[in-house]
């Protein structure tokens, strides 16, 4: 956990140093939300996870190179890690705002725009947050956003913010709320 934060501090640091346009997404962000409510409640998560527009991406691998990073284009995502003996799920992933992760996901990623600043860095808004765990909805997003409503940031009224299909996934979650 010390090493993620690490990461997600000094990664922040140096795009917001540098003017780029970012959001924290995934289970940074998740925590982040969560300790708005409980600061003991957040769950540990091995990576960061950024959101940034494909056509800011040059400058934010320049700027995550001058600090020390190491680059890796993984199939899929763009990687960055500050040890070349690690593995690349515990680095800091990219993912591409306004793109779809998958082809089959429902919906495309929100905008780094949709953020706020969450402590001394840009977390992902609530909303946009939920709509990409519940585009995924693999068994972590599940548990994630069980984290959310365990601390009351999600409720019945929820669901008629999203399509019929994100809604669905989220009132299986608001229905059964231990999984």
């Amino acid at each position: 956990m010390i090493h993620v934060r690490y990461l997600l501090n000094k990664s922040t640091n140096a795009l917001s140093n540098s003017g780029i346009l970012y959001a924290v997404i995934g289970g940074n962000a998740v925590a982040a939300w969560v300790e708005t409510i409980d600061k003991k409640g957040a769950r540990n998560t091995n990576d960061v996870d950024l959101l940034i527009r494909r056509e800011d991406f040059e400058a934010a691998k320049k700027t995550l190179l001058a600090e020390g990073f190491i680059y890796y284009d993984v199939p899929g995502v763009q990687v960055f890690m500050d040890d070349p003996d690690d593995l690349p799920s515990n680095g800091i992933h990219v993912l591409w705002a306004n793109e779809k992760v998958q082809p089959n996901y429902p919906s495309a990623n929100p905008d780094p725009a949709d953020s706020l600043v969450l402590g001394d860095r840009r977390i992902l808004s609530l909303e946009s947050l939920v709509r990409m765990k519940l585009n995924s909805f693999r068994r972590k997003d599940q548990v994630h956003l069980q984290d959310l409503l365990r601390v009351g940031l999600l409720d019945s009224t929820w669901p008629a913010k999203y399509p019929p299909e994100l809604a669905t996934r989220l009132q299986e979650i608001l229905d059964d709320p231990e999984g």
